[in-house]
């Protein structure tokens, strides 16, 4: 029986009519509605027929989550009073619960875009309505895209809604091609908000990390909320670790504490959606945000924080990372306390941070790994993506990455285009990567054990299986957790589509309606609960028994080395596990994770720290059961902010063999000459990409890399390197003053990085001469200088002239010039007796000198650029002070018209 009143109750009935005139004057819609209203559950039924006597039509509706598909499914078939599999039912990945009557079916909007690409039309289907669109998921912007292309080339009649709570209707409105917006006012209460910061700073989100004062804080205003509200609790975390470690904080409170997420256990899934008689407090992540609606709440806790993925490109890494939650996300939250009745929000960060959030998420396609959306665009004919009506374009560092993964794994052709083999990977559901290794491992290790491995890494499984992939393998085949029957049916899911040559086959289209009785719901790849556990892998152990990838196997297809060939196997021993294959089940998790992802096989620098083949340092955490491996395949790894090394999350113990066949393309063998350690190193390295295998010393290097690795020595420790005499620092700082001076054709020799520019034309022949770092130490640099005098323009002959190494004073001695002074004058140290007579100061280059008046003892007395001036005016307090100390010394009044001289006055009268 239809719940007429439950319907009539959903505020979104208002807009029904816009939206129907909507659909039939443009064909497409925004629609916009707070959550509750029924735009998930109402509209679809509207649209379908089912209520309110529209034209019968077979609606999808795509969610994007599988916790959404299920209970938006189970909720409209509730207000039809039917059970799921009815007239309405849901596919995810994994399980599909649809009948013969079905014409609602509710999908995720990943497997709407597998049907996409296996059927571009959707044979069969009339509308189809994106739901929750404003989280701005990849999947779901690529969705959008695709069918916009199918309504303008294949079916025009198509009818398309994007629906959302809280969206840019704009924005949306002009990827559907200018389409209407419709607004649905919703039902909400106030909701006051309550600025609930931690009373001491905490540190902020790190990676993953979120500091243990911050959950500590969320755990007190939880207990807080409870305390001085009445009603069901619910409170945003970041994560599942987040979840769990509040709620272990939360004993004792008088409140049923429940645990939403998308990987939580069914049953506790539909405890947290039902409402109970108990009060109860929900832990949840942001599926809560707007997807799903938890009766009873009547105050959100809000942590302000979110999870958001993270790209290094450069180092092929991706992660999850902590993030300050959206103004938008704030919004959508606090609303879930105001639904049922006038509610509050607790907000854990200061009221004066709150205008300095982001306004709305981050959309995926900036920010993700974009390997498999460009897999879904080449195999749609748009390689680039630039033709389709995506809400954002993808970035052009994003597709250029994404690009050489899927030339690498043999995806598509170096032009773009999706190889055979790229289009089969496309049918599997899963990021290339993992399709690689899946296909190419299949035939070896057996394609119920590859599926098995390849599913752990598809859906990373709970932390608490440990960092050991083979151990976390033999945890998900014991079951006994909510993680277990997921993986069980995505496994029998990916066995089924190695074995297919063709890929997956196809998911069979809704049924075609007519007057036959209704059928039971098809459960066609739902997990079978009673079916029993493979057998127990311990049986076999890796160890050196078993087999190995054969380093010497052929890795290129088509002649391209960048198509990599399935791997081949060479049999070391017994072990044979169930499955197929000969591999023991250790080594065949490390080949499937080898196989996945090549330049990160690493080996270990010591029992915690590796080297992945890609060039990243890596990190193994304290009591890992992997620390002795030699070698490892790195399956999931991070690298925090400004951290130097990525810490290992999941790998596998590998051997040599396996690591050089599976990265067989990063292979290589090379002459390196370069400067290291302070000399030329010289020597032949084999590479598995930035590991090395093995390294013999050359003893007949390239002349000209052994030149270019001087040069770089001398780059790095400047030309000290060379041998600089006395008269060489001279004649160096008397160029450089004369091209300060003077400029021109005086070349400039006092920045190294310009003297080392011109090596060519003062450092040779002996530069091509030397080999090693104690050649260049016998390179007379003075002589060298010399070479760079400007001998063409007759210049260079006047060196003594502008800037002489000794000038002659009026005592007859010739004084050393100091030119060393980079931004100064040259300095005339001289003995002050000497200069009597001399009435004007000395110039070079037409530059006075800054002379130091020394004592008879060779001490400073004064320093003066204007000798005729200091006669006059300072000679006299000098002489009052010096003919005390040195009374045998000259001293005369005017020394201007005085005798220079070097000597005593005895000497001088005899």
């Amino acid at each position: 029986m239809i719940r007429t009143a439950a319907l009539d109750a959903l505020p979104v009935r208002e807009a029904l009519p816009a939206l129907a005139s909507a659909l039939d004057g443009h064909g497409a819609a925004v629609l916009c509605a707070p959550p509750g209203t029924g735009k998930t559950t109402l509209v679809p039924l509207v649209l379908a027929g089912l209520v309110g006597g529209g034209p019968a039509r077979r609606v999808v509706v795509a969610e994007p989550r599988r916790i959404a598909a299920r209970a938006a499914a189970r909720r409209m078939a509730w207000l039809l009073g039917e059970a799921v599999g009815g007239s309405v039912g849901f596919t995810v990945r994994g399980e599909r619960v649809v009948g013969r009557d079905t014409v609602v079916e509710v999908v995720t909007t990943g497997v709407l875009l597998q049907r996409l690409q296996r059927d571009q039309e959707l044979a069969g289907v009339d509308v189809v309505v994106l739901d929750e669109c404003h989280e701005r998921h990849l999947d779901a912007d690529t969705v959008a895209a695709f069918l916009v292309d199918v309504r303008e080339a294949l079916r025009p009649e198509l009818r398309l809604v994007a629906a959302s709570a809280t969206t840019d209707a704009a924005g949306w409105s002009r990827v559907l091609g200018d389409a209407p917006v419709v607004e649905a006012a919703g039902v909400s209460y106030p909701v006051e908000t309550v600025w609930a910061p931690p009373a001491r700073p905490v540190r902020p989100p790190h990676g993953m990390r979120v500091d243990p004062a911050q959950l500590a804080h969320v755990a007190s205003v939880v207990r807080r909320a409870l305390a001085e509200r009445s009603g069901d609790v619910l409170c945003f975390l970041p994560g599942v670790g987040e979840i769990v470690r509040v709620a272990g904080q939360l004993g004792g409170v008088d409140a049923e504490v429940l645990q939403l997420h998308g990987r939580a256990a069914a049953a506790v899934q539909d405890a947290a959606l039902t409402a109970s008689e108990r009060r109860r407090v929900i832990l949840s992540t942001a599926v809560a945000e707007s997807s799903l609606t938890v009766p009873g709440v009547r105050v959100v806790v809000d942590s302000g924080l979110a999870r958001e993925p993270r790209v290094d490109h450069a180092r092929g890494l991706g992660a999850l990372a902590t993030v300050r939650a959206s103004r938008a996300a704030g919004r959508q939250r606090a609303g879930r306390a105001g639904r049922e009745a006038p509610g509050a929000v607790y907000r854990c960060w200061p009221e004066a941070e709150d205008g300095r959030l982001p306004a709305f998420p981050s959309p995926e396609i900036r920010i993700a790994d974009l390997a498999q959306f460009a897999l879904q665009a080449a195999c749609w004919g748009d390689p680039d993506a630039a033709g389709l009506a995506l809400p954002d374009p993808p970035p052009a560092g994003a597709m250029a990455a994404a690009r050489e993964v899927l030339v690498t794994v043999g995806a598509v052709d170096p032009a773009g285009r999706p190889t055979e083999r790229g289009l089969r990977m496309a049918r599997l559901g899963l990021h290339p990567r993992l399709a690689r290794a899946l296909l190419d491992v299949s035939a070896a290790v057996g394609a119920r054990r590859a599926a098995e491995v390849v599913a752990l890494l598809s859906e990373e499984p709970p932390r608490e299986y440990g960092d050991d992939l083979a151990a976390a393998w033999r945890t998900a085949r014991r079951g006994g957790d909510a993680y277990a029957p997921r993986w069980r049916a995505e496994a029998r899911r990916l066995e089924r589509a190695a074995l297919d040559p063709a890929g997956l086959s196809p998911t069979p289209p809704l049924p075609e309606t007519g007057g036959s009785a209704p059928s039971p719901p098809s459960r066609g790849s739902a997990p079978d609960p009673a079916g029993a556990p493979p057998p127990d892998p311990r049986a076999s152990n890796a160890g050196e028994a078993g087999v190995a990838l054969r380093a010497d196997q052929p890795r290129l297809v088509d002649g391209s080395s960048r198509n990599p060939a399935p791997p081949a196997f060479e049999d070391r021993g017994p072990g044979r596990s169930a499955g197929g294959g000969a591999a023991p089940d250790d080594l065949a998790a490390g080949i499937v994770a080898a196989l996945a992802f090549p330049e990160r096989v690493a080996r270990a620098k010591n029992e915690t720290a590796f080297l992945m083949a890609n060039g990243t340092a890596a990190e193994l955490p304290e009591g890992s059961p992997l620390r002795r491996a030699p070698w490892l395949a790195v399956a999931v790894a991070d690298r925090p902010p400004h951290s130097a090394s990525a810490r290992i999350r999941l790998a596998a113990a590998v051997d040599e063999a396996t690591a050089r066949a599976a990265a067989g393309h990063l292979l290589a063998e090379r002459e390196e000459v370069r400067w290291e350690d302070g000399d030329v190193l010289a020597r032949n390295a084999e590479t598995l990409g930035a590991i090395e295998l093995a390294v013999r010393p050359l003893r007949e290097p390239d002349p000209a890399l052994v030149r270019a690795a001087l040069l770089d020595g001398l780059r790095a420790e400047g030309p000290a390197l060379l041998r600089w005499s006395a008269d060489a620092h001279a004649l160096r700082d008397r160029l450089a003053f004369l091209h300060r001076t003077l400029g021109g054709a005086w070349p400039d020799v006092r920045d190294d990085s310009a003297l080392l520019e011109r090596a060519d034309d003062w450092l040779e022949p002996e530069l091509s001469r030397a080999r090693r770092r104690a050649d260049l130490g016998r390179i007379d640099a003075g002589q060298a200088l010399n070479r760079l005098l400007p001998w063409a323009t007759g210049e260079a002959a006047r060196l003594d002239e502008l800037a002489p190494e000794r000038l002659e004073v009026p005592s007859g001695s010739r004084i050393r010039v100091d030119y060393s002074a980079e931004h100064g004058q040259p300095v005339l140290a001289v003995k002050l007796q000497e200069l009597f007579g001399l009435a004007e100061t000395p110039k070079v280059a037409g530059v006075p000198v800054l002379v130091h008046l020394l004592s008879p003892a060779g001490r400073p007395a004064a320093v003066t650029s204007d000798l005729a001036s200091f006669w006059r005016v300072g000679y006299k307090a000098v002489r009052a002070e010096l003919r005390g100390r040195y009374p045998k010394h000259p001293w005369p009044e005017d020394p201007a018209t005085a005798e220079p001289t070097r000597h005593t006055n005895a000497r001088l009268r005899r």
